[in-house]
């Protein structure tokens, strides 16, 4: 009996290094995501944004909460192949050429390379590497048509697009979120699975996208540059008096308290640091991500 308590407590033991070494696994993962969203002057945030609003529409679905978790997880990674995608091309002011839009198209393929023999490459492969698949057969990398493309990747389809519409860009301000969804119901059938863009159109007309619209995190909105217009993220370990900086104009931020107690980034006049510029990862809110999604690993075994 001593002995097999003994290995019953190795085994404990044995068990508990593994979930932390798994947790440490994605919490690497989602910071180089991050860090590759971070080279994209306009898009702070995004990645949480595509996560929340694919976990809300999986859970309209009726999926249950270990898949809300694990669409969820792809969403947040969907873009990891933008790491190949040159910065002249990611962080253009202008509208893309053809020749540069076919750049960007390898992103899905470039991505699921990438993970292919990640641990957990099973989780969110096909969500990565079909995210840009339209039921009309004219999306890429392969052209798949209807049912063909998984369901995670028809979830993320959609939630990719509508945030982008609802962002702003170097070329255009954000969409009011009702015009976004006009366009998605235009297109159901043809760039969006009809299923899964109702159900968003349902969602949206509800008000329940709205507090994730404009967001980089639940209740933190995003800054804009004063100068240039990029996105300004607020870091969940952020404090009044530290410093950030606009990633495309480089001038330097300082956040100020509000009476509110919310933090806003007011303009120094100063160029910002190399350490203010240097990308980094919010590793804090990788932290409550983490915990939020580790459910999802234990289907590895």
């Amino acid at each position: 009996m001593l002995f097999l308590g003994k290995t019953k407590a190795e085994l404990s033991r044995l068990r508990e290094q593994w979930e932390a070494q798994q947790r440490a696994l994605l919490a690497s993962l989602l910071a180089s995501a991050w860090v590759v969203e971070a080279r994209d002057a306009y898009t702070g945030g995004h990645l949480w944004r595509v996560a929340m609003l694919s976990a809300q529409l999986a859970r309209a679905l009726g999926l249950d909460a270990v898949e809300v978790n694990r669409i969820a997880m792809a969403g947040f990674l969907h873009d990891l192949g933008k790491i190949g995608v040159p910065d002249a091309i990611l962080r253009k002011p202008d509208k893309l050429t053809d020749d540069e839009y076919a750049v960007i198209k390898t992103h899905p393929a470039l991505g699921a390379r990438l993970l292919a023999q990640h641990p957990f490459a099973p989780l969110v492969l096909k969500g990565v590497l079909e995210h840009h698949e339209t039921p009309d057969g004219r999306g890429y990398p392969a052209g798949l048509q209807g049912e063909q493309i998984s369901l995670d990747a028809r979830i993320i389809g959609v939630c990719d697009a509508f945030d982008a519409m609802t962002s702003s860009r170097p070329y255009r301000a954000g969409m009011p979120i009702e015009r976004a969804l006009n366009i998605i119901e235009a297109a159901l059938g043809q760039q969006f699975d009809r299923q899964c863009g109702t159900v968003l159109l349902t969602l949206g007309q509800a008000g329940e996208l709205a507090h994730i619209v404009g967001h980089s995190s639940a209740g933190i909105p995003l800054g804009q540059c004063q100068m240039c217009g990029p996105t300004l993220v607020q870091f969940h370990s952020s404090v009044a008096g530290d410093y950030l900086a606009c990633p495309h104009c480089q001038g330097e931020y300082q956040w100020q308290a509000t009476p509110q107690g919310h933090l806003i980034a007011q303009a120094t006049g100063r160029t910002a640091s190399a350490e203010a510029l240097a990308l980094q990862a919010d590793t804090v809110h990788i932290e409550q991500l983490v915990r939020q999604w580790e459910n999802v690993l234990t289907t590895l075994g």
